[in-house]
């Protein structure tokens, strides 16, 4: 079994608890926190899936301050500072890693279409700013970039670049990905392909990025742990129902339909509200209370969404 890098395991985007006035839920970040490092996973706030696009910078610094409080020293606590100023991004990664994140987290401006070079020459500019590790973060769906892996591999070798976060789909991009880096010890690769774990795991992948991990990052974890001692039947036990869980809530839904029906999910196990920031809202009270049911019918109390039964 070869060593675990720095930046491996399982990494759950966590989502973003807020009250009903649309402020962070401090108490409930914490809970989530906790719950995330109980299943030996680490959590990442203010990215894709934590709404952070919508957030105003200053409930931005309340959600890392609650993070940090509950979860340094037992886990990694990732970052996010994505977005379209470059400036605000240096700014955000000394906050944040001054208020206690390990590493952050970015993905490229979205705003423009921009070259490989391009890319390139912003990361290397960003990277040589920040005070701490930075993760690259590769999702075309919101940023409508992909960027490329030759152009992450030339960034790899800059000393403040720690890894790759890739949410584009595709398996021979997988493959590529982990023959360019499972046997870096000091460059790590992680899927943010939820459906993809066990594969991208068999073929030396870090670690994974689940969405469904802030319900059931256990079974996130046994995917990890399974792969890693060679139990192929555990794995794939895992990975099924960790794909059952994530279709409850994405199943012909769009991505921001999904992450308010994903908050009910979370509700449901009062592990936060149902509440989401605009452009996202909330479901509809009688498919949120639907949901609510569906879900508990179908996995159960907490405990056992987070086990494995052969």
């Amino acid at each position: 079994m070869k060593p675990e890098k720095k930046y491996s395991g399982v990494v759950v985007p966590m989502i973003t608890p807020f009250t009903a006035q649309h402020t962070i839920d401090e108490q409930a970040a914490q809970r989530l926190v906790n719950h995330i490092i109980s299943g030996q996973a680490h959590p990442f706030i203010l990215g894709t899936t934590g709404e952070a696009a919508s957030i105003p910078r200053s409930e931005r610094t309340k959600l890392v301050t609650a993070t940090v409080k509950a979860g340094k020293g037992k886990a990694l606590v990732y970052a996010g500072i994505s977005g379209n100023s470059l400036q605000d991004a240096v700014e955000e990664g000394k906050a944040y890693h001054g208020l206690g994140a390990d590493v952050v987290v970015s993905t490229m401006p979205g705003y423009y279409p921009v070259t490989p070079e391009q890319m390139l020459r912003y990361f290397t500019t960003l990277a040589d700013r920040l005070p701490c590790p930075l993760v690259l973060y590769n999702i075309p769906a919101t940023t409508h970039l992909s960027i490329p892996l030759d152009i992450v591999d030339q960034l790899s070798a800059h000393p403040n670049i720690a890894g790759f976060k890739d949410s584009e789909k595709g398996v021979e991009r997988i493959v590529a990905a982990t023959a360019l880096w499972k046997d870096r010890q000091d460059f790590s690769y992680l899927l943010g392909w939820a459906l993809q774990s066990r594969f991208a795991l068999e073929h030396g992948a870090d670690g994974i990025v689940p969405s469904s991990g802030n319900v059931a990052p256990a079974v996130y974890r046994m995917i990890y742990d399974s792969v890693r001692t060679g139990d192929t039947g555990m794995a794939g036990l895992a990975q099924q129902k960790a794909d059952h869980i994530s279709e409850m809530y994405q199943k012909d839904r769009i991505l921001s339909q999904s992450l308010a029906a994903f908050k009910a999910m979370l509700a449901a196990y009062g592990l936060c509200g149902p509440d989401v920031l605009p452009p996202l809202y909330r479901l509809p009270e009688a498919a949120e209370q639907q949901l609510q049911q569906q879900t508990l019918s179908t996995f159960g109390d907490l405990n056992n969404i987070n086990r494995i039964n052969k």
